[in-house]
């Protein structure tokens, strides 16, 4: 009987597992990747295709100065809001944040290593973005194209790290987590993992899901076989600061940037 109780309790285990993914990825990244599926759809269909199409990242959603801070900050919440569900429910399984990583930033192997892994992910990159772009495999990205307000810079950075830490924590900790514990292999939760990452990057063309599975590949791995997961969360939260910014900078001033 006891044998019997244990793997009926291990059944019902991983039927809750199953369902807490599939709720927390529904509300999370899973529908955003379906939306970007469907942007992909429509740029494709979109007279010029995708290569004629253009995606701004940041945009103002108000004319008055205030209420449009005020939703740029409700997105940098509701980011942020993801990051949590995903800390919380590890939490509430025993796993604490430092299990997964998130212990006391140390120099050496989180700053160091999230600084090379931007370098490493960010350069090769742009070139990928570049080339999908100029081969109309990829729509034209615009990073920052928020009015010139006085919080413009602050609200880009907030973006960049609130960004950062939804994708790093729910996309790698949480859901390799999840799916460790389901008895998927390495391999296999990696796969998902960067696969997941891949879609709700569509938005932006092929080059841009293509890329990111490479990223999403590169940044499981290294969390396998580390367990840290700060440079993952520094890395991105460089990445996409580097994007915003240097956008504002170079756009108009350098012919290479679309």
């Amino acid at each position: 009987m006891g044998e019997r109780s244990a793997v009926g309790d291990r059944t019902r285990e991983q039927r809750e597992i199953r369902l807490e993914i599939l709720v927390v990825l529904g509300v999370t990244f899973g529908l955003s990747g379906l939306n970007a599926a469907l942007s992909l759809l429509e740029s494709a269909l979109a007279p010029g295709g995708v290569g004629d199409q253009t995606v701004a990242l940041n945009s103002s959603r108000s004319a008055q100065s205030l209420l449009d801070l005020l939703f740029q900050l409700v997105g940098v919440l509701r980011l942020t809001a993801w990051a949590g569900l995903g800390l919380y429910l590890l939490w509430r399984s025993g796993i604490a944040p430092r299990a997964i990583g998130l212990a006391r930033v140390r120099f050496r192997p989180d700053v160091l290593h999230g600084v090379a892994l931007a370098a490493v992910i960010g350069l090769p990159g742009l070139g990928l973005y570049l080339i999908a772009q100029a081969s109309g495999i990829n729509v034209t990205i615009v990073p920052d194209a928020l009015d010139d307000h006085w919080w413009r810079l602050p609200a880009l950075v907030l973006s960049a790290c609130a960004n950062s830490a939804a994708e790093e924590i729910v996309v790698v900790a949480y859901l390799l987590t999840r799916l460790r514990a389901l008895g998927w292999s390495d391999n296999s939760a990696l796969a998902a993992s960067a696969l997941l990452r891949g879609s709700y990057h569509l938005y932006q063309g092929l080059g841009g899901g293509i890329g990111n599975i490479v990223m999403g590949v590169v940044f499981g791995r290294y969390w396998q076989r580390t367990g840290r997961l700060w440079p993952l969360v520094i890395a991105h939260a460089l990445i996409d600061v580097v994007a915003y910014l240097g956008y504002g900078l170079l756009h108009d001033r350098v012919s290479w940037l679309p």
